[in-house]
Formats: structure tokens, C-alpha cells, sequence
């Protein structure tokens, strides 16, 4: 297992682009908690800084498939390297001027989060011009699947080591300079600055033309749904077992089983479409939540969160690959956005959702909420099982950027194919 994740860091570039794609999704990464920290050391409400935080959230949701789309049309540096630095200039503004003015400190987070650059969908775009051929690729969307919990652990933890050693003003400044650091290691490199995208058809709907991708889109609304249903049904059962720290022992168990499944899962090559994999893996997704619901002793459910994470990185790892095969030609780093934001969506409706759910009924419900998700999820996947088994296209083998002067272009097309 160990190899063949050893065989793509030993890539010329790609220890390099994972590193600073992680670095450089750090603030985003972390703005939430850090957005929640700063306005309560500011005096200002929890309602406040919920409310800071969505508009931050959705303000990255618009943004992010709008910058992915411009850098398919002018290339990673010339995009993702501005909207780096403004991103940070607008979480400096919120720690500069604070909560004197409320239209200021919405105007600084809804600048952040749109600017945010998608350096997340830009790697996935990149990784067929580092790594050898198809079984490789999709190694690298696994390991990205991994990192990225291991960002979302990590990340938390450093925003509050800053906040206890500066101030919750600090951890925005340095949070963001060292995206910004992230950022410029991407662009710099040689893969970033050849890259470009195979030549796309123009059309206003640009990705969102596939039916694929719509379906795929509409799948990973609900697997978000659950994953931020259980952010919040997990407070609600530590609230019900007396003590703070369950809360962090679920979301470890979580985060441990995603990254177990997240590396099994590259270890091999799996038989069958990526397509009738996902929904085999979506529908065990939909089964670890379920038993969520029993909400045993801590022991029993830290077990039970752990069982439940064991699908999630797989599912994300297998969706990249869908995402390649059914983005139209031209609208990869699009495609790869569109994901982000549909998952970020969901997951935003999926802690709405909860909070009632707890307040009307019980932390049981709450977690029901994540189960019914996955479900969705699963059904969505088999309703249009047509639609994405028959717009596909089996990703060629890459071993160059699809600016290479011998032809080579982004699994998933062809030469000689049109979208």
C-alpha cells in the first residue's frame, strides 16, 4: 500500500503541489472556526459569528466555480495567485477594522470567500501532467481525499495554538499569509505555469452542460448534507454525555476511518466503472450513518463514528474520477469546483437541518438526518445510473500536460473526441 503512494510523492512535482495545495487551502480550511474565535474575542454574539461564517461559506461557493472557470480560460497563475492575495486582503481587513462596522466585516468575509482560489479543483487538473498513467492519477485523487482530512484536523488545531499564543486577530493575518505562501509554491511551479485546458466549447452553462456532472452534483449535495449533519449531532451528544472533549473523540474516530478507507481504497485498482463503484460505496456510506442513530455509550459510538468515516474518502476519491469523466472538454478545473461548492452547500444545509432536528426531537434525530443523506445520496446515484453510465468516456493515459508540444490531453478525453 505504502509503495504506491511513496511512487507518486517521488514524482518530479508532486510532493510540491500536494504540499502547497493544502498549504494554500488553509484559510479556507480553517475560516470558520477562525471567523467564530475572532468575533467573540470582539464581543460580538455566537449568532454573529454563525451568521459571519455563512456569508463567508456562501460567498466561497459562488466563487469558487466562477475563478475555476477562469483559470480553464487563462491558465492556474494568472487566477489563482490574485485571487490568493485578495482572499487574505479581505480576512485583513475583517482583523484590522473588527466589528466597528457590521457592513464592513460582512463586505471582508464575502471578499474572502468569493476571491478563495480553487487550488483544490486546479491540483485534480494537474496531476495527469505529473504522474504516469491512469492508475496513478487515481492513486493521487485518494491521497488528495486523505490530505484533505488530515488538513481539516490539522488545520483547526494551528488556529487555535495561534489564537493562545497572538490573538484571534493574529491566526487571520498569519492563516492567510501562509496560504498566500501556498498559493505562489503552486503557481511557481513548472506544471502550473504550462498547464492549459483542452479547448472548450463556449457555452454559458460551461461544466454544468453534462448531465453527468448535474447528476453527480446532485448525489454529493446529500453526502455533504450528512457529513455537516453529524458536525452538529456530534456537539449534541457530547452535550448529552457531560464533557467537551466526546465531541473531539468523534470527530477523530471520524476523520481516523476516512483516512483508513481513503488509503485502502488507492492501494488497489478496483474492477468495474468508477460510476457503479460510487454508488457500492455511497450505499455503505449510507450504511455506516445509519447505526449512528442507536447512540450507544462513547466507546461504542467512537467505534460506530470510525465505521462511518471508513467510506467518506473513498466516496470523494471516487468522485474525482467521475467528475474527469464526465466534465465536457475545456471545463476540467470548473468541474472540480462545482464539486466543492455542491459538497460545501450540502454540508451548510446539512448543520441547518440538524439544529432543529435536536431541538424538536431528540440527538437521535440529529443523526438521522446524516443517515437520511446518504440514502438520498444513494438514490440520486441509481435514479440517474443511465445518465452517468451513458455520458462517460474512459479517461486516456496521461503523461504529459495537455499544452505538451506531443499531444497529450486530460483523462477523460481525446484528441480526436469532441465534448
Amino acid at each position: 500500500m505504502a509503495a504506491g503512494y511513496l511512487d507518486i510523492l517521488r514524482a518530479r512535482h508532486a510532493a510540491r503541489l500536494l504540499t502547497g495545495t493544502l498549504v494554500g487551502r488553509l484559510p479556507n480550511g480553517t475560516a470558520h472556526i477562525a471567523i467564530v474565535l475572532f468575533t467573540r474575542a470582539e464581543g460580538g454574539s455566537y449568532t454573529l459569528a454563525g451568521a459571519l461564517a455563512a456569508a463567508y461559506g456562501l460567498a466561497t461557493a459562488v466563487g469558487q466555480p466562477l475563478l475555476g472557470r477562469a483559470v480553464d480560460l487563462h491558465g492556474q497563475p494568472r487566477v489563482q495567485l490574485p485571487a490568493a492575495v485578495v482572499s487574505a486582503l479581505g480576512m485583513s481587513l475583517l482583523a484590522f477594522t473588527g466589528l466597528s462596522s457590521l457592513p464592513l466585516a460582512y463586505l471582508a468575509v464575502v471578499i474572502a470567500g468569493v476571491a478563495t482560489p480553487p487550488l483544490e479543483g486546479g491540483l485534480r487538473a494537474l496531476w495527469p501532467s505529473v504522474l504516469k498513467g491512469e492508475g496513478q492519477v487515481h492513486r493521487a485523487y485518494a491521497m488528495d481525499a486523505v490530505a484533505q482530512e488530515i488538513m481539516f484536523t490539522v488545520g483547526p488545531l494551528l488556529v487555535t495554538l495561534l489564537v493562545s499564543l497572538w490573538s484571534p486577530a493574529a491566526a487571520l493575518l498569519v492563516i492567510n499569509a501562509i496560504g498566500v505562501l501556498g498559493a505562489l509554491s503552486v503557481v511557481l511551479s513548472e506544471p502550473s505555469r504550462t498547464w492549459r485546458s483542452a479547448p472548450r466549447e463556449a457555452h454559458w452553462l460551461g461544466a454544468l452542460r453534462s448531465p453527468g456532472l448535474l447528476a453527480l452534483l446532485g448525489a454529493f449535495f446529500f453526502v455533504g448534507l450528512a457529513l455537516g449533519s453529524i458536525t452538529v449531532a456530534g456537539v449534541a451528544y457530547a452535550d448529552d454525555h457531560g464533557r467537551d472533549s466526546v465531541y473531539g473523540w468523534l470527530m477523530a474516530a471520524l476523520g481516523l476511518g476516512a483516512l483508513i478507507g481513503g488509503l485502502a481504497y488507492g492501494a488497489r485498482q478496483w474492477a468495474g466503472a468508477p460510476e457503479r463503484q460510487l454508488r457500492v460505496i455511497v450505499g455503505l456510506l449510507a450504511l455506516g450513518y445509519l447505526p449512528l442513530t442507536l447512540t450507544p455509550s462513547v466507546p461504542v459510538m467512537a467505534a460506530l463514528a470510525a465505521l462511518a468515516g471508513v467510506f467518506l474518502a473513498p466516496a470523494i476519491a471516487c468522485s474525482f474520477i467521475v467528475v474527469d469523466r464526465h466534465a465536457p472538454r475545456g471545463t476540467v478545473t470548473e468541474a472540480f469546483s462545482w464539486l466543492v461548492t455542491t459538497f460545501g452547500v450540502g454540508a451548510a444545509a446539512g448543520t441547518a437541518v440538524a439544529g432543529p432536528a435536536v431541538e424538536l426531537g431528540s440527538t437521535a434525530w440529529s443523526f438521522a438526518v446524516a443517515g437520511a443523506g446518504g440514502v438520498a445520496a444513494l438514490i440520486v446515484l441509481l435514479a440517474t445510473g443511465r445518465v452517468l453510465a451513458g455520458g462517460s468516456r474512459t479517461p486516456a493515459v496521461v503523461t504529459g500536460s495537455e499544452n505538451d508540444r506531443n499531444g497529450a490531453v486530460e483523462p477523460g478525453f481525446s484528441s480526436g473526441h469532441k465534448a
